[in-house]
Formats: structure tokens, C-alpha cells, sequence
């Protein structure tokens, strides 16, 4: 081969070889940015399964939890399994997390803008699939709405449930009612009752002044002891009013009156905040028999929890 034609054939291959690394690397770049499109912490805004009856509308997977993207890999926190930190590489091998007779092996992929994974839970001394769930299949997927969640038990027959998740700054806030703290007198007094398990029940709010009214609630089980308390306030802002929740003490969370309305001798009040992993949103209602209900659940269908009080000696 003369000189000449060797080093046009050299040439010719370290170009290809540059424009084949260049094309491989412009691929790596592009599934890098897809996939920390992934990362964050996400709050589940609603369900997304086609034809879900209204009452079994909810969260696909947990109402938060998070994904960090690392190099080939996807870190798990807060789906579910009671693990943290699970890395679940991207090249489909697996990962196991041992327990005392139980094994959880995670196994995922990227492919297509879609990051999915399995979750196979394998229990007993022989470390064979046992009850009802043996797998779980859940896959993720960003678009312009959101992040898209897709859940499958025990595929590949099992119908996929959809939630739409996004980053809690990306959840729009409600519109505020205008309402003043005297709209809710009907709400001031000691209230009492019964729960299901037969605890006791009570919240006790003071009557509006100075723009707010403030409340303790306090449930006691059938053996007489304690078992939860909240302290609650209602205070007035920029011409509406702000629920203030504080479960056993804890940091504040703040809901907006959305609604208050009045029809047929009963009352109720609304208040929202959908950047809450739950509840979403809290109703009082006062009916015409002297009845107080709250509810707290999501902003629509799912199952809420409903608890009803009388007036303290009623």
C-alpha cells in the first residue's frame, strides 16, 4: 500500500472514530438531561386511570417521595417499600436489600424518556414469592403536565394505575374566598363525639376576636388515655381567612377558605391547599339539626375521613 493511500485510510478511521465518540457522547448528554428531568422531590396532584370510579381516585404510590439521579443510576426514597436510599442501576441489574426472611430485589431501566423499575419481593426460608404481591411495577415519565407515574401490581396482566406528580413549587394555589373571621361564629364552641373505634373526639374553638379564633382538639381512646392532639387557628389575611393545623404540636401547615356557603339551615367552610401531601383539603359543615362534620381527604373523590361532634352537653 503505497504511503499516501495508507495515511487517507488512518485518517479515514480516527474521523469516524471522533464522529462515532461525538455522536455517543451528544446520546449520553441528551439521556443525562432527560433523566434529571427526574430528579426531585414529587407530590402527587391527581389521578390520571382511565375509567377509576370516583371514590378509589388517589395516589398511584406514595403522595410524596423522590428520585436523585446519579451516573447510571437512580436513587429511591419514599416509594413505598420502607427503604431509603435504594440505588437501582440503569443497566438492569440487580439490587437487593436483605431483611430477616425477606429479600427485595429492585431491578430498572432507562429507555425511550421512560425510567422503570420492578420491585419483586421474595419472603420465607425459601425466598419464594408469597402473598398477594410479589411484584411491582412502576414506571416514570416528564412531560409538560408533570411527571407522569404508571403502577402495575403483579404484572404483566394487572391494569396500571396513573397519577400526575409535580415539584411542589409547580402546584398552582388556590384562589382565596373573601371572608372575614366573624363568617364563622357558627364554629366557635365546645364540640364532642365518637370516633369508629370508640375514642372520643373533641374540638373546643373560641369565638372570633381579634381576627382569629383558636381551637384545641383532643382524641382519648376506650382505655382513657390520649392518644392525639392538635392545636388549630383561624386567623383573617388579605381579606380571607387562613386554617393553621399543628398535629401533635408540630410545624404549621396552612389551608385557604376556598368556599363558604349557607343553604336549607346549614353552613360550611372549605379550606385548600393542594401543596399538602395530605389531607388536601379540610370541610367543616354545621347542618340544621345542630350536627358538626369535618372532613379531611383529597381535593376530589378518594375516601375521606369524616368525623361528626354535638355541641358538649347536647
Amino acid at each position: 500500500m503505497h504511503l499516501r493511500t495508507w495515511l487517507t485510510t488512518v485518517f479515514a478511521l480516527f474521523a469516524s472514530l471522533a464522529t462515532l465518540t461525538a455522536l455517543t457522547s451528544s446520546a449520553q448528554s441528551a439521556q443525562t438531561n432527560e433523566l434529571k428531568a427526574l430528579d426531585g422531590e414529587w407530590l402527587y396532584v391527581e389521578d390520571r386511570t382511565a375509567g377509576q370510579p370516583l371514590e378509589r381516585l388517589g395516589p398511584p404510590m406514595s403522595s410524596t417521595f423522590s428520585l436523585r439521579i446519579e451516573e447510571g443510576a437512580v436513587i429511591l426514597n419514599g416509594h413505598g417499600s420502607g427503604h431509603r436510599n435504594v440505588r437501582v442501576a440503569l443497566d438492569g441489574s440487580i439490587t437487593e436489600v436483605n431483611e430477616t426472611n425477606k429479600v427485595t430485589r429492585y431491578r430498572g431501566a432507562w429507555k425511550d424518556g421512560t425510567f422503570a423499575y420492578d420491585v419483586e419481593f421474595l419472603r420465607g426460608p425459601d425466598k419464594v414469592p408469597d402473598g398477594q404481591i410479589h411484584m411491582i411495577r412502576r414506571k416514570f415519565h416528564m412531560t409538560t403536565d408533570g411527571l407522569i407515574v404508571r403502577v402495575a401490581v403483579n404484572p404483566p396482566n394487572a391494569k396500571e394505575q396513573v397519577g400526575l406528580y409535580r415539584h411542589t413549587q409547580d402546584i398552582p394555589l388556590p384562589t382565596p374566598a373573601k371572608a372575614a373571621i366573624g363568617d364563622l361564629s357558627w364554629l366557635a364552641g365546645a364540640w364532642v363525639g365518637k370516633r369508629s373505634s370508640g375514642s372520643s373526639i373533641e374540638e373546643r374553638w373560641s369565638p372570633p376576636l381579634g381576627g382569629a379564633m383558636l381551637a384545641m382538639s383532643r382524641t382519648v381512646n376506650t382505655s382513657g388515655k390520649m392518644n392525639a392532639f392538635e392545636y388549630l387557628r383561624i386567623v383573617e389575611r388579605d381579606g380571607g381567612l387562613v386554617y393553621i393545623a399543628q398535629p401533635g404540636g408540630a410545624k404549621a401547615t396552612e389551608f385557604v377558605l376556598t368556599e363558604m356557603g349557607a343553604e336549607k339551615g346549614s353552613r360550611h367552610a372549605v379550606f385548600d391547599n393542594p401543596r399538602h401531601d395530605y389531607p388536601k383539603r379540610i370541610r367543616y359543615e354545621l347542618s340544621a339539626e345542630g350536627v358538626l362534620s369535618a372532613t379531611i381527604g383529597y381535593a376530589k373523590g378518594g375516601t375521606p375521613r369524616r368525623f361528626e361532634f354535638k355541641r358538649e352537653g347536647n
